[in-house]
């Protein structure tokens, strides 16, 4: 078993980084990498359909990115803002460009808005905890006045995200504020493409999963063992719970849309298989070795080298067959990273 991130490390074309989603969204391609023996396949996302049975099971993150880009001043020092999470206490955990120069109990103001926020903590690594003066629906009429979106870095947007990257970067399923960057496998899903699905008998419910600032840093340690995930929050009902589960009791199968669903429902399933509800902080991390117990398919992007994501899906479907199936991706041209291209994974057997 792989022990060291260089493992999981690729060369990719820098042509290949998608800097616009496909259009339509359901246009893009889909690569089909079976279990077992079967060969991998080339496709397009609104062959999705065809691949799945009635009684299955889609899970999609119903999360809706925030505008967590902020530009804060103490005094004349300007500092970087990046939202992370909300905390239980209502305060908001983010991680701060020039944090050195911050101090517990500065006042950070932003331009335009009578809106501040305070600095009740800094840790390591940048992160600060943020009380800021104004929440609910005033808070987020400050965020959507002076936020931008935190796009990742390899989407080139030099004068910063622009108004069709604010229509871009929302999924269809998209309905509770919290996430700084988006669920991307959902991003592909087209009302056309759920009318579909729903035509072939296949299920669909929602879970919530915001996605964190720390899904845009990169692994600092080469050994996997010293890795640490950034905690994120996430949601699932009673009500869903219960479908899931009487899903795979019927013998339908869960397939989750993006890595951000199958991680929140593999926190949330006990030894047997069982999910329950769930409400609170997950900071899984899964790499080869990890036993699935909730999640029977995955679809999901192509993600970076040496990426906790990378290592998850060699998890979940087989370290030398992901490996390989990049490597057919590269040789045909799929597009990589949030707006690009998608692949659907079975679980590999255990």
């Amino acid at each position: 078993m792989s022990e060291l991130a260089s493992d999981f490390d690729f060369v990719l074309p820098d042509a290949l980084v998608a800097t616009e989603p496909a259009r339509p969204r359901d246009a893009a391609r889909l690569l089909r990498v079976p279990c077992g023996s079967g060969a991998v396949s080339d496709h397009m996302v609104r062959d999705l359909p065809g691949f799945l049975r009635a009684g299955d099971m889609l899970v999609a993150n119903d999360t809706e990115v925030i505008p967590a880009q902020l530009t804060a001043w103490r005094g004349d020092a300007r500092i970087g803002i990046t939202l992370d999470r909300i905390l239980p206490d209502g305060t908001w955990h983010a991680l701060a460009r020039n944090a050195r120069r911050l101090r517990d109990g500065d006042v950070l103001r932003f331009d335009g808005v009578e809106t501040r926020a305070v600095v009740v903590a800094r840790e390591e690594g940048g992160a600060v905890v943020l009380r800021f003066d104004a929440e609910g629906s005033a808070f987020d009429a400050f965020l959507d006045r002076v936020g931008a979106l935190a796009l990742p870095p390899y989407i080139d947007r030099p004068q910063g995200p622009t108004a069709q990257d604010a229509l871009d970067y929302r999924t269809i399923f998209s309905a509770h504020r919290g996430a700084v960057a988006a669920p991307t496998a959902g991003l592909h899903f087209t009302p056309e493409l759920l009318a579909a699905l729903e035509a072939r008998g296949v299920h669909r419910q929602t879970v919530t999963l915001h996605v964190g600032a720390g899904t845009f840093l990169p692994m600092r340690s080469e050994r996997i063992s010293e890795h640490r995930m950034h905690a994120e929050r996430g949601v699932i009902t009673s009500e869903v719970a219960s479908a899931i589960n009487a899903t795979r009791r019927r013998g339908g199968r869960i397939v989750a849309v993006g890595t951000t669903s199958l991680r929140l429902l593999e926190s949330a399933v006990d030894e047997d298989g069982v999910v329950h509800p769930y409400a609170g902080e997950t900071a899984i991390f899964i790499t080869p070795g990890f036993r699935f117990r909730a999640t029977d398919m995955l679809m999901t992007n192509f993600h970076l080298p040496r990426s906790t994501l990378f290592m998850l899906v060699c998890a979940f479907a087989g370290e030398a067959r992901m490996k390989a199936a990049y490597a057919h991706a590269i040789a045909q041209g799929y597009r990589f990273y949030s707006y690009g291209d998608a692949c659907l994974l079975d679980r590999g057997v255990a």
